[in-house]
């Protein structure tokens, strides 16, 4: 697996230096090339020697998922529905996004011209979330599993205190609603403030009351994700972080 390596299109992506970056030194560097190539970029580049990296995400998501849950289950006695909020709030797209964005992986992209102008996106968030899932598998399948956990605990695992302090294991409403009957003894409340386009193309904005006051106002193509968008604001301006949760670390020698 070295042809691709020499190919114009992955030399001029500086591949090295996200090895040094990452700390990781590939055996083949065509697994961290192919971590990169999104569907696209191969509909535009017919004879491009690599395949996309749907097959690498696939793989990376169940590694990641496994060096979370080992991670959560030795280091903490919480019950499991607990933990498996955590686990969701560590893997889901937007945290796994933010972590792509933060390590710099935009730039190593492979993309179609259409795709490459959604850079500041949702769809742009969405491919980088999926990217880093296939650099995950491309770690795995090129040094194992230990350098893999590794990575995992440097990038991902790390945020897990910033996850707990904010609330993060919520959903934004949930943390919303409890920390407003929890603080101020109301239940917020939900009004679609505007409602325009087709029914295939709605666009809502929604806000959100407390005692009838309009506390902030979100945006969506349904009203779920207008109220989502409305509760995260809310939580803003108001520095609500959530209900306080009980974190148990295990100690040496607690049951299993």
């Amino acid at each position: 697996m070295t042809k691709a390596m020499t190919l114009p299109e992955v030399k001029e992506k500086d591949f090295p230096a996200l090895e040094e970056k990452l700390g990781i030194k590939f055996k083949h560097r065509d697994y961290l090339a192919q971590a990169f190539v999104h569907r696209s970029y191969l509909n535009e580049h017919h004879d491009f020697p690599l395949h996309h990296n749907e097959r690498l995400e696939f793989l990376g998501d169940a590694v990641l998922e496994l060096v979370v849950t080992e991670f959560l289950f030795k280091e903490y006695s919480n019950p499991e529905g607990e933990l498996t909020n955590w686990r969701a709030a560590l893997v889901n797209a937007k945290m796994l996004a933010s972590i792509a964005y933060e390590i710099g992986m935009e730039s190593y992209l492979f993309l179609s011209h259409g795709e490459a102008k959604d850079a500041g996106t949702k769809a742009r968030d969405f491919i980088m979330a999926n990217t880093i899932e296939a650099l995950i598998g491309a770690i795995y399948l090129d040094r194992g599993y230990d350098v893999t956990r590794q990575f995992v605990a440097r990038w991902v695992l790390v945020k897990l205190p910033h996850v707990l302090e904010n609330g993060l294991y919520m959903d934004a409403k949930s943390r919303f609603q409890e920390s407003a009957q929890e603080l101020v003894g109301v239940t917020p409340s939900y009004r679609v403030l505007k409602e325009e386009g087709p029914d295939h193309n709605k666009f809502f904005k929604v806000g959100i009351y407390l005692n009838g006051e309009l506390v902030a106002a979100g945006e969506g193509t349904s009203k779920q994700e207008a109220q989502t968008e409305a509760a995260e604001a809310a939580l803003k301006i108001k520095g609500w972080k959530g209900p306080k949760i009980n974190v148990m670390k295990k100690e040496e020698g607690d049951a299993i």
